[in-house]
Protein backbone atom coordinates (compact mmCIF):
# COMPACT_ATOMS: atom_id res chain seq x y z
CA UNK A 1 0.00 0.00 0.00
CA UNK A 2 1.43 3.07 -0.65
CA UNK A 3 1.82 5.95 1.98
CA UNK A 4 3.08 9.29 2.08
CA UNK A 5 5.33 10.39 4.53
CA UNK A 6 8.47 12.09 6.13
CA UNK A 7 11.53 10.47 6.82
CA UNK A 8 15.11 11.68 7.69
CA UNK A 9 17.93 9.12 6.28
CA UNK A 10 19.16 6.66 7.92
CA UNK A 11 22.48 7.84 6.23
CA UNK A 12 24.86 8.90 9.02
CA UNK A 13 25.11 12.39 7.26
CA UNK A 14 21.79 13.36 8.63
CA UNK A 15 21.53 11.02 11.51
CA UNK A 16 20.99 13.11 14.45
CA UNK A 17 23.60 12.34 17.03
CA UNK A 18 21.98 13.80 20.48
CA UNK A 19 20.96 10.63 21.67
CA UNK A 20 23.10 9.83 24.79
CA UNK A 21 26.27 11.91 24.58
CA UNK A 22 28.25 11.66 27.67
CA UNK A 23 26.13 8.36 28.69
CA UNK A 24 28.18 5.20 29.59
CA UNK A 25 27.59 1.89 27.82
CA UNK A 26 26.47 -0.61 30.54
CA UNK A 27 28.67 -3.00 28.91
CA UNK A 28 31.48 -1.37 30.51
CA UNK A 29 33.61 -2.24 33.67
CA UNK A 30 34.01 0.55 36.02
CA UNK A 31 37.47 -0.02 35.32
CA UNK A 32 38.27 -1.57 31.77
CA UNK A 33 41.65 -2.07 30.12
CA UNK A 34 42.38 -0.10 27.60
CA UNK A 35 41.60 -2.77 24.69
CA UNK A 36 38.95 -4.43 27.21
CA UNK A 37 36.81 -1.13 27.06
CA UNK A 38 37.27 -0.70 22.95
CA UNK A 39 36.01 -4.07 22.70
CA UNK A 40 33.37 -4.07 25.38
CA UNK A 41 31.44 -1.01 23.34
CA UNK A 42 32.16 -2.76 20.04
CA UNK A 43 30.73 -6.07 21.56
CA UNK A 44 27.47 -4.04 22.52
CA UNK A 45 26.95 -2.03 19.40
CA UNK A 46 28.01 -4.94 16.79
CA UNK A 47 25.60 -7.35 19.24
CA UNK A 48 28.60 -9.50 19.78
CA UNK A 49 32.62 -10.21 19.49
CA UNK A 50 33.94 -7.06 18.17
CA UNK A 51 35.38 -9.20 15.34
CA UNK A 52 33.77 -11.02 12.06
CA UNK A 53 32.25 -14.29 12.62
CA UNK A 54 34.13 -17.28 11.76
CA UNK A 55 32.02 -17.33 8.74
CA UNK A 56 33.35 -13.69 7.61
CA UNK A 57 36.42 -14.89 8.52
CA UNK A 58 36.41 -18.30 5.99
CA UNK A 59 34.80 -16.00 3.16
CA UNK A 60 37.67 -14.01 3.53
CA UNK A 61 40.65 -16.47 3.30
CA UNK A 62 39.02 -18.38 0.44
CA UNK A 63 39.71 -15.71 -1.16
CA UNK A 64 42.82 -15.92 -3.88
CA UNK A 65 45.56 -14.73 -2.29
CA UNK A 66 45.88 -11.70 -4.78
CA UNK A 67 42.42 -10.06 -3.58
CA UNK A 68 42.77 -10.54 0.43
CA UNK A 69 43.48 -7.01 0.63
CA UNK A 70 43.03 -5.44 -2.47
CA UNK A 71 40.87 -5.84 -5.47
CA UNK A 72 42.42 -6.95 -9.20
CA UNK A 73 41.67 -3.30 -10.50
CA UNK A 74 43.52 -1.96 -7.66
CA UNK A 75 46.55 -3.89 -7.69
CA UNK A 76 47.01 -3.22 -11.31
CA UNK A 77 46.46 0.72 -10.40
CA UNK A 78 49.08 -0.30 -7.78
CA UNK A 79 51.46 -1.63 -10.46
CA UNK A 80 51.31 1.56 -12.64
CA UNK A 81 52.17 4.05 -10.07
CA UNK A 82 48.59 5.70 -10.04
CA UNK A 83 46.53 6.62 -7.61
CA UNK A 84 43.05 6.57 -7.97
CA UNK A 85 39.51 7.34 -6.07
CA UNK A 86 38.92 5.01 -2.71
CA UNK A 87 35.95 3.22 -3.59
CA UNK A 88 33.59 2.65 -0.97
CA UNK A 89 30.32 2.18 1.24
CA UNK A 90 28.67 3.16 4.20
CA UNK A 91 29.10 0.24 6.41
CA UNK A 92 27.68 0.11 9.57
CA UNK A 93 28.81 -1.30 12.94
CA UNK A 94 25.87 -3.29 12.92
CA UNK A 95 25.39 -5.12 9.81
CA UNK A 96 28.85 -7.62 9.30
CA UNK A 97 27.20 -9.23 6.68
CA UNK A 98 27.71 -6.11 4.66
CA UNK A 99 31.12 -6.09 5.06
CA UNK A 100 31.81 -10.13 3.71
CA UNK A 101 29.48 -8.34 0.80
CA UNK A 102 31.91 -5.36 0.27
CA UNK A 103 34.56 -7.03 0.27
CA UNK A 104 33.04 -9.74 -2.24
CA UNK A 105 32.19 -6.99 -4.83
CA UNK A 106 35.64 -5.39 -4.61
CA UNK A 107 34.77 -2.88 -2.59
CA UNK A 108 38.40 -2.05 0.12
CA UNK A 109 36.70 1.15 1.89
CA UNK A 110 34.13 1.63 4.64
CA UNK A 111 32.98 4.91 5.41
CA UNK A 112 31.66 4.41 8.90
CA UNK A 113 28.76 6.11 11.36
CA UNK A 114 30.95 6.55 14.24
CA UNK A 115 28.21 8.06 15.92
CA UNK A 116 26.78 5.36 17.47
CA UNK A 117 29.42 4.55 19.11
CA UNK A 118 30.69 7.63 20.10
CA UNK A 119 27.24 9.41 21.24
CA UNK A 120 27.29 6.34 24.44
CA UNK A 121 30.93 7.32 25.84
CA UNK A 122 32.79 10.06 27.87
CA UNK A 123 35.51 12.32 25.17
CA UNK A 124 38.59 10.53 27.55
CA UNK A 125 37.82 7.07 25.31
CA UNK A 126 37.33 7.80 22.14
CA UNK A 127 40.63 7.33 21.27
CA UNK A 128 40.95 3.89 22.65
CA UNK A 129 37.48 3.20 21.06
CA UNK A 130 38.60 4.42 17.73
CA UNK A 131 41.70 2.23 18.01
CA UNK A 132 39.67 -0.94 18.62
CA UNK A 133 37.19 0.12 15.41
CA UNK A 134 39.64 0.97 13.25
CA UNK A 135 41.39 -2.36 14.22
CA UNK A 136 37.75 -4.72 13.68
CA UNK A 137 37.15 -3.17 10.25
CA UNK A 138 40.95 -3.77 9.23
CA UNK A 139 40.68 -7.32 10.61
CA UNK A 140 38.14 -7.53 7.51
CA UNK A 141 39.94 -6.32 4.95
CA UNK A 142 38.77 -2.91 4.98
CA UNK A 143 40.41 0.36 5.36
CA UNK A 144 38.23 2.94 7.15
CA UNK A 145 38.23 6.02 4.69
CA UNK A 146 36.53 8.46 7.02
CA UNK A 147 33.53 8.55 9.03
CA UNK A 148 30.27 10.18 8.04
CA UNK A 149 27.67 12.63 10.25
CA UNK A 150 29.05 14.51 12.90
CA UNK A 151 30.79 11.91 15.24
CA UNK A 152 29.43 13.40 18.07
CA UNK A 153 26.22 15.10 19.02
CA UNK A 154 26.38 18.59 17.34
CA UNK A 155 22.32 19.67 17.38
CA UNK A 156 22.78 22.59 19.67
CA UNK A 157 25.78 23.64 17.53
CA UNK A 158 23.59 23.69 14.30
CA UNK A 159 20.99 25.26 15.96
CA UNK A 160 23.02 27.49 18.47
CA UNK A 161 21.29 26.39 21.86
CA UNK A 162 23.15 26.39 25.24
CA UNK A 163 25.24 23.68 25.58
CA UNK A 164 26.54 23.80 22.42
CA UNK A 165 30.23 24.51 23.79
CA UNK A 166 30.38 21.35 25.62
CA UNK A 167 29.59 19.76 21.84
CA UNK A 168 32.25 21.37 20.12
CA UNK A 169 34.37 20.08 23.01
CA UNK A 170 33.60 16.86 22.17
CA UNK A 171 34.05 17.69 18.48
CA UNK A 172 38.04 19.02 19.21
CA UNK A 173 38.77 15.81 21.22
CA UNK A 174 37.28 13.35 18.68
CA UNK A 175 38.92 14.90 15.45
CA UNK A 176 42.12 14.60 17.85
CA UNK A 177 41.39 11.08 18.17
CA UNK A 178 40.71 10.28 14.48
CA UNK A 179 44.18 12.05 13.29
CA UNK A 180 46.17 9.71 16.10
CA UNK A 181 44.54 7.17 14.81
CA UNK A 182 44.54 7.40 11.63
CA UNK A 183 41.25 8.31 10.11
CA UNK A 184 41.49 11.35 7.31
CA UNK A 185 38.42 12.74 7.17
CA UNK A 186 34.71 13.85 8.48
CA UNK A 187 32.04 13.80 6.86
CA UNK A 188 29.29 16.37 8.61
CA UNK A 189 26.53 18.55 7.48
CA UNK A 190 25.18 21.94 8.89
CA UNK A 191 21.23 21.22 8.15
CA UNK A 192 20.00 22.10 11.80
CA UNK A 193 16.65 20.48 13.12
CA UNK A 194 15.44 18.74 10.24
CA UNK A 195 18.36 16.35 8.36
CA UNK A 196 17.81 14.42 4.69
CA UNK A 197 14.28 15.13 4.28
CA UNK A 198 11.79 13.16 1.73
CA UNK A 199 7.44 13.54 1.71
CA UNK A 200 7.69 10.24 0.08
CA UNK A 201 10.07 6.95 0.09
CA UNK A 202 7.60 4.63 -1.64
CA UNK A 203 7.96 5.80 -5.19
CA UNK A 204 8.05 3.55 -8.31
CA UNK A 205 11.08 3.73 -9.97
CA UNK A 206 12.52 1.21 -12.86
CA UNK A 207 10.47 -2.71 -12.53
CA UNK A 208 8.90 -1.97 -9.52
CA UNK A 209 11.73 -0.58 -7.47
CA UNK A 210 11.56 1.83 -4.64
CA UNK A 211 12.39 5.42 -4.44
CA UNK A 212 12.18 8.58 -2.53
CA UNK A 213 10.70 12.06 -3.79
CA UNK A 214 10.57 15.50 -2.33
CA UNK A 215 7.70 17.58 -2.73
CA UNK A 216 7.95 21.19 -1.18
CA UNK A 217 4.39 21.89 -1.29
CA UNK A 218 3.80 18.83 0.32
CA UNK A 219 6.85 19.81 3.17
CA UNK A 220 5.27 23.36 3.47
CA UNK A 221 1.80 21.95 4.41
CA UNK A 222 3.15 19.84 7.03
CA UNK A 223 3.57 23.48 8.97
CA UNK A 224 6.89 24.41 11.29
CA UNK A 225 8.52 22.06 13.26
CA UNK A 226 9.00 22.19 17.10
CA UNK A 227 11.75 24.75 16.75
CA UNK A 228 10.05 27.20 14.91
CA UNK A 229 11.13 29.73 12.46
CA UNK A 230 15.41 29.97 12.35
CA UNK A 231 16.39 33.03 10.15
CA UNK A 232 19.42 32.25 7.95
CA UNK A 233 21.70 34.13 9.06
CA UNK A 234 21.18 32.43 12.64
CA UNK A 235 22.65 29.39 11.18
CA UNK A 236 25.69 31.36 9.37
CA UNK A 237 26.54 32.74 12.60
CA UNK A 238 26.34 29.47 14.13
CA UNK A 239 28.66 27.54 11.43
CA UNK A 240 30.77 30.29 11.50
CA UNK A 241 31.44 29.59 15.51
CA UNK A 242 32.14 25.95 14.89
CA UNK A 243 34.18 26.39 11.99
CA UNK A 244 36.65 29.25 13.72
CA UNK A 245 37.08 26.60 16.60
CA UNK A 246 36.99 22.78 14.79
CA UNK A 247 38.85 23.49 11.61
CA UNK A 248 41.88 24.79 13.33
CA UNK A 249 41.91 21.09 15.46
CA UNK A 250 41.34 19.51 12.71
CA UNK A 251 44.34 20.96 10.63
CA UNK A 252 46.44 20.29 13.55
CA UNK A 253 45.07 16.84 13.34
CA UNK A 254 45.58 15.83 9.96
CA UNK A 255 41.70 15.60 9.33
CA UNK A 256 39.82 16.71 6.75
CA UNK A 257 36.79 17.70 7.00
CA UNK A 258 34.03 17.25 4.29
CA UNK A 259 30.69 19.56 4.56
CA UNK A 260 27.89 18.34 3.40
CA UNK A 261 25.43 20.30 1.15
CA UNK A 262 21.79 20.47 2.34
CA UNK A 263 19.65 18.29 1.12
CA UNK A 264 16.94 19.33 -0.47
CA UNK A 265 18.75 22.24 -1.10
CA UNK A 266 16.05 25.24 -0.44
CA UNK A 267 15.47 27.56 2.18
CA UNK A 268 13.72 28.01 4.09
CA UNK A 269 12.50 24.44 4.90
CA UNK A 270 9.83 23.91 7.22
CA UNK A 271 10.82 27.21 8.85
CA UNK A 272 14.06 26.33 9.52
CA UNK A 273 16.66 28.36 7.29
CA UNK A 274 19.27 26.38 5.47
CA UNK A 275 22.39 27.97 3.99
CA UNK A 276 24.66 25.41 1.90
CA UNK A 277 22.13 25.30 -1.33
CA UNK A 278 24.61 26.91 -3.42
CA UNK A 279 28.06 27.45 -4.83
CA UNK A 280 28.62 30.01 -3.55
CA UNK A 281 27.72 29.31 0.00
CA UNK A 282 30.30 26.80 -0.34
CA UNK A 283 32.67 29.61 -1.86
CA UNK A 284 31.76 31.96 1.51
CA UNK A 285 32.36 29.09 3.94
CA UNK A 286 36.21 28.04 2.01
CA UNK A 287 37.10 31.52 3.18
CA UNK A 288 35.48 31.84 6.65
CA UNK A 289 39.23 29.63 7.77
CA UNK A 290 40.75 29.53 4.93
CA UNK A 291 42.65 25.82 5.85
CA UNK A 292 44.07 22.79 3.35
CA UNK A 293 41.28 20.64 6.18
CA UNK A 294 38.42 22.83 5.19
CA UNK A 295 36.74 21.07 1.85
CA UNK A 296 33.57 19.74 0.58
CA UNK A 297 31.78 16.55 0.21
CA UNK A 298 30.42 16.70 -3.13
CA UNK A 299 27.06 15.16 -2.96
CA UNK A 300 26.79 16.09 -6.99
CA UNK A 301 22.89 15.68 -6.97
CA UNK A 302 22.61 18.16 -4.56
CA UNK A 303 24.72 20.70 -6.53
CA UNK A 304 22.39 19.54 -9.60
CA UNK A 305 19.03 20.41 -7.74
CA UNK A 306 20.58 23.90 -7.09
CA UNK A 307 20.76 24.46 -11.08
CA UNK A 308 24.68 24.66 -10.93
CA UNK A 309 26.58 23.42 -14.02
CA UNK A 310 28.46 20.13 -11.94
CA UNK A 311 31.19 19.85 -14.33
CA UNK A 312 32.56 23.42 -13.49
CA UNK A 313 32.01 23.14 -9.67
CA UNK A 314 34.66 20.19 -10.06
CA UNK A 315 36.96 21.65 -11.79
CA UNK A 316 36.62 24.63 -9.64
CA UNK A 317 36.46 22.57 -6.28
CA UNK A 318 38.81 19.89 -7.26
CA UNK A 319 41.10 21.73 -9.08
CA UNK A 320 41.68 23.56 -5.67
CA UNK A 321 41.85 20.42 -3.65
CA UNK A 322 38.66 20.91 -2.01
CA UNK A 323 36.47 17.90 -3.22
CA UNK A 324 37.38 15.56 0.07
CA UNK A 325 34.37 13.51 -0.56
CA UNK A 326 32.17 11.92 -3.52
CA UNK A 327 28.09 10.78 -3.03
CA UNK A 328 27.81 9.74 -6.98
CA UNK A 329 24.07 9.60 -7.01
CA UNK A 330 21.07 11.17 -9.70
CA UNK A 331 17.64 12.62 -9.42
CA UNK A 332 15.36 13.95 -12.14
CA UNK A 333 13.44 17.39 -11.29
CA UNK A 334 14.24 20.51 -9.46
CA UNK A 335 15.21 21.64 -5.53
CA UNK A 336 11.18 22.20 -5.10
CA UNK A 337 10.10 19.11 -6.38
CA UNK A 338 12.46 15.70 -7.43
CA UNK A 339 13.33 12.32 -7.28
CA UNK A 340 16.09 10.01 -7.10
CA UNK A 341 16.72 7.59 -9.82
CA UNK A 342 18.91 4.77 -10.40
CA UNK A 343 22.06 5.28 -11.24
CA UNK A 344 22.37 4.51 -14.76
CA UNK A 345 18.79 6.35 -16.01
CA UNK A 346 18.76 9.95 -14.40
CA UNK A 347 20.08 12.90 -16.43
CA UNK A 348 23.22 12.97 -15.73
CA UNK A 349 26.26 11.42 -17.88
CA UNK A 350 27.59 9.45 -15.03
CA UNK A 351 30.64 8.43 -17.36
CA UNK A 352 31.74 11.99 -18.04
CA UNK A 353 31.48 13.02 -14.46
CA UNK A 354 33.66 9.75 -13.16
CA UNK A 355 36.04 10.54 -16.13
CA UNK A 356 36.10 14.55 -15.25
CA UNK A 357 37.19 13.64 -11.01
CA UNK A 358 39.69 11.49 -12.17
CA UNK A 359 40.98 14.41 -14.50
CA UNK A 360 41.12 16.81 -11.97
CA UNK A 361 43.21 14.62 -9.78
CA UNK A 362 40.27 13.51 -6.81
CA UNK A 363 41.57 10.61 -5.41
CA UNK A 364 39.51 10.48 -1.86
CA UNK A 365 36.51 8.08 -1.49
CA UNK A 366 33.39 8.10 -3.35
CA UNK A 367 30.49 6.24 -2.57
CA UNK A 368 26.78 5.18 -4.43
CA UNK A 369 24.73 7.07 -2.67
CA UNK A 370 20.48 6.87 -2.01
CA UNK A 371 19.92 3.54 -4.76
CA UNK A 372 16.22 2.70 -5.02
CA UNK A 373 15.15 -0.26 -2.76
CA UNK A 374 14.81 -3.67 -5.02
CA UNK A 375 12.60 -6.32 -4.93
CA UNK A 376 12.75 -8.47 -1.87
CA UNK A 377 14.41 -6.26 0.20
CA UNK A 378 12.95 -3.95 2.92
CA UNK A 379 12.71 -0.64 2.60
CA UNK A 380 13.22 0.68 6.08
CA UNK A 381 15.89 2.45 5.65
CA UNK A 382 14.90 4.38 1.99
CA UNK A 383 17.73 4.79 -0.32
CA UNK A 384 20.39 2.42 1.82
CA UNK A 385 19.42 -1.40 1.34
CA UNK A 386 21.93 -3.23 0.12
CA UNK A 387 20.92 -4.94 -3.40
CA UNK A 388 20.62 -1.52 -5.53
CA UNK A 389 23.82 -0.51 -3.84
CA UNK A 390 25.41 -3.50 -5.62
CA UNK A 391 24.02 -2.33 -8.70
CA UNK A 392 26.01 0.80 -8.19
CA UNK A 393 28.97 -0.48 -7.43
CA UNK A 394 29.23 -2.72 -10.79
CA UNK A 395 28.46 0.27 -12.51
CA UNK A 396 31.16 2.56 -11.17
CA UNK A 397 33.23 -0.35 -11.91
CA UNK A 398 32.00 -0.86 -15.67
CA UNK A 399 32.96 2.72 -16.21
CA UNK A 400 36.14 3.09 -14.61
CA UNK A 401 37.36 0.17 -16.51
CA UNK A 402 35.98 0.91 -19.60
CA UNK A 403 37.88 4.51 -19.05
CA UNK A 404 40.62 3.30 -17.66
CA UNK A 405 40.05 5.37 -15.00
CA UNK A 406 41.63 3.60 -11.75
CA UNK A 407 40.07 2.39 -8.65
CA UNK A 408 41.32 1.52 -5.32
Amino acid sequence: MATNKMTTCACATCVEANTGAGRESKLIPSKPSRRAFGKAILAGILGGPAVLSSTAQTAEEQLPSDKKTRGSRSLAATRKGRKGMKLALMLDMRNKERWILARQIGVNHAIVPANRVLTRIKRDRYLDTLTELKATYEASGLTIAGVESHPVAAEKIKLGLPGRDEEIANYCAVIEALGKVGIPMCCYNFMAGIGWYRTRVDVPERGGALTSEFDNQIAEERGLTRWGKISEEKIWDNLTYFLKQVIPVAEKAGVKMALHPDDPPISPLRGIGRILTSAEAFRRVLQIVPSPVNGIAFCQANFVLMGEDIKSLIREFGGQGKIFFVHFRDVKGTGERFRETFHDNGPTDMAKILKLYHEVGFDGPIRPDHAPTLGGESNQSPGYAMQGKVFAIGYIKGIAQALDIPIM
